[in-house]
């Protein structure tokens, strides 16, 4: 199908959450305020707008189109920008591909098509026809845990081999043996594997991961890009002590679906979030007790 297109971002990539006033419509002063927080002092390396974390469940299709295009020109080229643009209907994650081109971004994030459980040969045929439909590079984003699928390491390579849009994957099967196969058959100059499974990132890295896709980056971005370049840098044991100084609030937020703790967390430290939409709800008070007591024991927050 041709040359690959040329990916090569590495680093902490913040998947934004989408701030709501309370009346629930979209914070747009306030999602701009997140996209320079986030670029200027995490010094985030990508950012995308509308995956799971930004509640894209929820958003109407022309505000996932706006928010896309608020992001992307809010961004003005500092970072990439990876527009989320999966649907479980192939001409829906082709319409809104199609949107984010015009938009300008520089990738898309294609989660694998959730709830109608497609065989592994309608998986690949989904994505082909994504690419065939939009050049851009796509990253692949294997959460089995929410789609009830997986995509196997087996469809993954054969992408990676015959599409050249697919230039990488946002692993959160939580499958270190599945990640591992496709690291050994892929290769790291024309395919980046991200860590989607927060806890898992550190291992990934020392296995040759190009970084993370990280909700917890919200909290711990600059923590997270620090335990990448440590790696990278052969200081695994500076790595491995960053990893488990930040594991207590990354299990913290996920005690609840996120993006619920990640919402409570970014409120906390003063930026725009807002409530969620329905059927999300807010933290729960056992679950805030719990966040917050590590965000301040972390010092993330004062106590």
């Amino acid at each position: 199908m041709g040359r690959k297109l040329e990916w090569g971002l590495r680093g902490v990539i913040v998947p934004l959450i989408t701030p709501f006033k309370a009346d629930l419509t979209i914070d747009w002063p306030g999602l701009r305020t997140l996209v320079d927080y986030y670029i200027e002092d995490v010094s985030c390396d990508g950012l995308v707008p509308c995956g799971t974390t930004g509640e894209s469940p929820t958003l109407s299709h022309q505000e996932h189109a706006e928010v896309i295009r608020v992001v992307t020109e809010h961004a003005q080229g500092r970072v990439p920008v990876i527009a989320g643009t999966g649907s479980n209907s192939t001409q829906e994650a082709i319409e809104l591909t199609q949107t984010a081109r015009e938009a300008g971004v520089d990738a898309t994030l294609q989660v694998c098509p959730y709830y109608n459980k497609p065989t592994q040969h309608g998986l690949f045929n989904h994505f082909v026809a994504i690419a065939e439909a939009v050049d851009l590079p796509m990253i692949i984003y294997n959460i089995p845990g929410r789609t009830s699928r997986n995509i196997e390491p087996s469809t993954l390579i054969r992408l990676w081999e015959s599409v050249p849009q697919v230039v990488g994957l946002k692993d959160a099967a939580g499958d270190l043996h599945q990640t591992l196969l496709v690291l050994q058959s892929t290769d790291r100059e024309t395919f980046q594997v991200y860590s989607g499974e927060d806890y898992l990132t550190f291992t990934l890295l020392c296995h040759g991961g190009a970084g993370a896709i990280a909700a917890v980056a919200h909290v711990v971005g600059k923590e997270v890009a620090s335990m990448c370049r440590a790696v990278w840098e052969e200081r695994l044991v500076d790595a491995a002590k960053i990893h488990f100084q930040i594991m207590p609030v990354v299990d913290a937020l996920f005690i609840e679906p996120n993006p619920i703790p990640v919402k409570a967390a970014v409120e906390w430290l003063g930026l725009p979030a807002g409530p969620l939409r329905p059927p999300l709800g807010p933290l729960s008070e056992s679950g805030a007790r719990v966040l917050r007591g590590a965000m301040v024991a972390g010092g993330w927050l004062k106590g």
